[in-house]
């Protein structure tokens, strides 16, 4: 704890009377008036905040299906050949082929990647073999994408 010193005094006595006895920001004006500011100074320097819209105004109203199957196409792309499952065309493959069906711009296809690579690193964290947990993910995972796929493609003919 920070106090600003008074003369005569040391500073085990400063830190008892400002535990003890009243705030050091009511007794000691000079203190606050430092401490607004290094406030002052340092708040131009912090850098502005930007606003991450997860969610644009102008995208579609299946997004949020999209962006979870590019989450499953990444886990099988990690899962599916740990468990010896070589698949023609591979998952990446697939992917690749609804970023160049859906992401007209640069940030929507940003986002896709990055839940592909999240699906991914989120299994190669934690698997290093093929274990019943993972064929077991797989299943489910292939199945949500199926799922999600005929979803999609019911309801809005994409």
């Amino acid at each position: 704890m920070t106090s600003c010193p008074v003369p005569g005094q040391t500073r085990s006595r400063i830190l008892l009377q400002t535990r003890f006895q009243t705030p050091w920001l009511r007794r000691r004006p000079a203190c606050l008036r430092s401490l607004a500011l290094a406030m002052a100074l340092l708040v131009p320097a912090l850098p502005p905040a930007t606003a991450t819209a997860q969610e644009p105004l102008n995208e579609p109203p299946y997004e949020r299906q999209l962006l979870r199957l590019s989450e499953i196409l990444g886990a099988l792309h990690f899962l599916r050949p740990l468990c010896a499952r070589a698949d023609e065309p591979g998952w990446r493959d697939r992917m690749e082929t609804l970023l160049a069906a859906e992401a007209a711009d640069e940030a929507r296809k940003r986002r896709f990647i990055e839940r592909f690579n999240q699906g991914y690193r989120g299994f190669a964290a934690v698997y290093h073999s093929c274990t019943p947990a993972a064929r077991e993910a797989m299943t489910g995972y292939i199945s949500e994408g199926s799922s999600l796929i005929r979803d999609v493609t019911a309801r809005y003919s994409r």
